[in-house]
């Protein structure tokens, strides 16, 4: 086969431009790019050797025929009409794979079994037998593509999907394909590394494909080399002389490249992923020339002895707002190690949300359009040298914290909300400094407008947390982030703190287990003091801080309850209420939590404070569980509980979502059991609209306290809690 063929190369999306260039080198002639891939003329050997040797492509078609086909009946004649003995043996089989857009045939399965009736029936006709089917390893696999009622029918030279190189043995989720790496090494210049000895870096290699690709590309080895079989090999006109020859021409440049390799290094965090890229590179014949291993991207550094290159990585791309949110801060660490470790290398970054990289202070060189699968993506290519650095943007709460700014820069209403937070700051900084307390809310939502709670902590150093109260929906989001951004542009400079140290959130209602979900994971603790007490909060992982504010009087009211006493705090949270009864002089505390990371800090609190030892247990329990478990059995009782629970959460007992309105009376009854005769239960929650059934405690003293434990930077929002003292009617006992 002599005269050059009509070849249609398929390609991913955003690939096709680089197919034009890579087939044009492999000898292919008059190469064009189309909507699905690459157009060209080539010779039978070119065509082999673009199924050997292409990287980006993912079929290579050799088209037999076009003509028009608006009906079945056109289809089916216009297939019969090709002399299929040229191509596949009577006794052979064969495969069929039917596409069909804006044409009168809509069903590829129908139209698929058109074309295989037409073949079939040719076959039997003329040699009275027919070829199988086989749908998995055909000899013969035939394409026909239906567009606007034309009939494109091609041979599938490549059989499977070129991207299936053959190493691929353990997959990871969502695996990067082979040949859309390979396109984004070639955008991100890694042949171009690789021929001056430079390395390459993936710190979240996943199953190793970008490592393996890299060192395919740097080792000039023919991706198609390993594949167990092509689709040309059971073709009646497949040239298996010049196959043999182009094998051989591929293994002796394979073998000789190998010996040139520089260094090709991959990470991941994950141990199944490291297994996976180290089967992988094995089954590549790439071991001992890639080295792949467990690490942290937080200790991301050049590998020893390598010559500066390329560090390109696939980071996850996030869809929910909570994983945008926790991967901010991962980009954010990325583009730290990167700026810190590698000046001199180059970077690319491959990813489904763009946003990210624009938080991570790096300016891109190039950036290139790409899918992956579905998604939209854009591989973005750094030099890491300081003149395309910029500042990295401060991300709190998932949200780009704007530059500082003074309210007359940023209009009437920013003035408004700043001579407000200057009125507060100016009276409650009074009383809190007369008081002797260090952390209180400075605003809460004083002007609807800007719906915001502020708190400030002074620890070691100033810190604010922010949180924004959920907008209901008729409020325009547009207006809601501009009162939002200006707010938080005029804290820096009012407030004499940097943007770093004012930490974002967005307040909504938890439910069940969410209010003990982590936010981030900076572990950022830091001390503060209040009443004598000293407590580690953290304005950063979790929707709350680890002090409730609002409930400082209460805490108090605690200490003075609890010398002699024996104290149990249930819905412990991280303990404030027990280091102020240890620290009032109980002889023995009690704390009970279904969360262990809230028990943990409940134990650290308590250490702090020099609480330690028998007196002082810990207990991890489902709290509702736990006080059932407790009814009935003689057993401890004591003289101070503390009861604060959540609006809502969940118990495996009770069978259903506990609610604090509907569940209240059953839960203080429970509590109560546990009171000694002269005993103080002390029971709190923050649902605005509860409703205290009175009715139903009976036997049991019931005094309201709200009014005593609200303190006063918490004067406008009376409804943050409510609060009872309630003892046992000695009358009933």
């Amino acid at each position: 086969m002599n005269s050059l063929l009509t070849l249609f190369a398929t390609a991913p999306k955003g690939v096709a431009s680089l197919l034009v260039e890579e087939l044009t080198g492999l000898g292919a002639t008059d190469a064009r790019e189309q909507p699905a891939g690459v157009i060209f003329r080539a010779s039978l050997e070119t065509a082999y050797r673009a199924c050997l040797w292409s990287r980006c492509a993912s079929r290579i078609l050799l088209q037999l025929d076009r003509f028009p086909a608006a009906s079945p009946e056109q289809l089916y004649q216009g297939i019969r009409e090709i002399d299929w003995s040229e191509h596949l043996a009577p006794d052979g089989s064969l495969a069929v794979d039917f596409n069909t857009s804006r044409s009168a045939i809509t069903h590829s399965h129908y139209g698929a079994l058109k074309v295989k009736d037409a073949i079939v029936d040719q076959f039997r006709e003329r040699a009275g037998v027919r070829p199988g089917v086989d749908t998995r390893h055909p000899d013969l696999r035939i394409n026909v593509h239906l567009h606007r009622d034309e009939a494109v029918v091609s041979l599938d030279l490549s059989g499977d999907s070129l991207h299936r190189r053959g190493y691929r043995k353990q997959p990871v989720e969502a695996p990067l394909k082979e040949n859309l790496a390979a396109a984004l090494l070639i955008r991100a210049g890694w042949p171009e590394v690789a021929e001056r000895g430079g390395a390459l870096l993936d710190p979240m290699c996943g199953s190793g494909t970008l490592p393996i690709e890299a060192a395919l590309m740097a080792a000039d080895a023919a991706p198609g080399l390993q594949r167990e079989r092509f689709g040309f090999t059971g073709w009646k006109r497949h040239d298996s002389a010049l196959w043999e020859r182009l094998l051989n021409e591929a293994r002796e440049r394979r073998e000789s490249g190998m010996k040139r390799l520089p260094r090709i290094v991959g990470y991941d965090t994950e141990r199944s992923a490291v297994r996976a890229a180290i089967a992988n590179v094995e089954a590549a014949g790439l071991h001992g020339l890639i080295h792949i291993e467990r690490g942290d991207l937080s200790a991301l550094q050049p590998p020893e002895s390598a010559e500066p290159g390329l560090v390109i990585v696939n980071p996850p791309y996030g869809e929910r707002l909570g994983e945008v949110e926790a991967l901010t801060e991962l980009y954010g660490s990325l583009a730290d190690r990167l700026k810190q470790g590698f000046v001199g290398w180059q970077a690319a970054v491959f990813t489904g949300n763009p946003e990210l990289t624009r938080r991570m202070g790096l300016r891109a060189r190039k950036q290139y359009a790409f899918y992956n699968g579905a998604i939209p993506c854009k591989l973005l290519c750094f030099e890491l040298q300081p003149a395309w650095f910029v500042e990295r943007p401060v991300i709190s709460g998932g949200v780009v914290m704007p530059r500082p700014a003074t309210p007359e820069q940023l209009g009437e209403g920013a003035q408004m909300f700043a001579n407000r937070l200057r009125k507060n700051l100016r009276e409650l900084g009074r009383w809190a400094r007369r008081e002797g307390i260090t952390c209180y809310r400075l605003y809460d939502a004083d002007m609807p407008e800007y719906a915001l709670a502020i708190d400030l902590y002074y620890g070691q150093q100033l810190a604010v947390h922010v949180q924004e109260y959920q907008a209901p929906r008729s409020i325009d989001p547009d207006k809601a982030r501009t009162r939002l951004r200006e707010a938080l542009a005029v804290l820096p400079g009012l407030l004499d703190v940097p943007m770093e140290r004012i930490h974002f959130k967005v307040r909504s209602r938890q439910k069940g287990k969410e209010q003990y979900r982590r936010q981030a994971e900076e572990n950022n603790f830091f001390e503060v003091e209040e009443g004598g007490c000293r407590f580690l909060v953290n304005l950063t992982d979790y929707l709350d801080t680890g002090l409730f504010l609002d409930h400082r009087l209460t805490r108090a009211l605690i200490g003075e309850l609890a010398p002699g006493r024996r104290m149990l705090n249930l819905f412990a949270y991280t303990g404030s209420a027990t280091v102020y009864a240890a620290k009032g002089g109980a002889r023995a505390t009690t704390s009970v939590d279904m969360s262990r990371t809230y028990l943990d800090w409940t134990r650290r609190n308590m250490a702090l404070n020099g609480f330690s030892g028998g007196d002082h247990t810990f207990v991890r329990a489902d709290c509702l569980d736990w006080l059932e478990r407790q009814t009935g059995v003689p057993g401890q009782r004591y003289d101070l509980i503390f009861l604060d629970p959540p609006t809502f959460s969940t118990s495996k007992r009770m069978g259903r979502a506990f609610d604090v309105q509907r569940n209240h009376v059953k839960l203080i009854r429970d509590t109560a059991r546990l009171l000694t005769a002269d005993g103080v239960l002390i029971f709190s929650n923050n649902f605005r609209r509860f409703r205290l059934d009175r009715a139903s405690l009976g036997g049991l003293n019931v005094e309201e306290i709200t009014r005593l434990t609200l303190p006063r930077d918490f004067a406008r929002n009376t409804r943050i809690h409510h609060c009872w003292r309630i003892t046992i009617d000695p009358t009933h006992a």
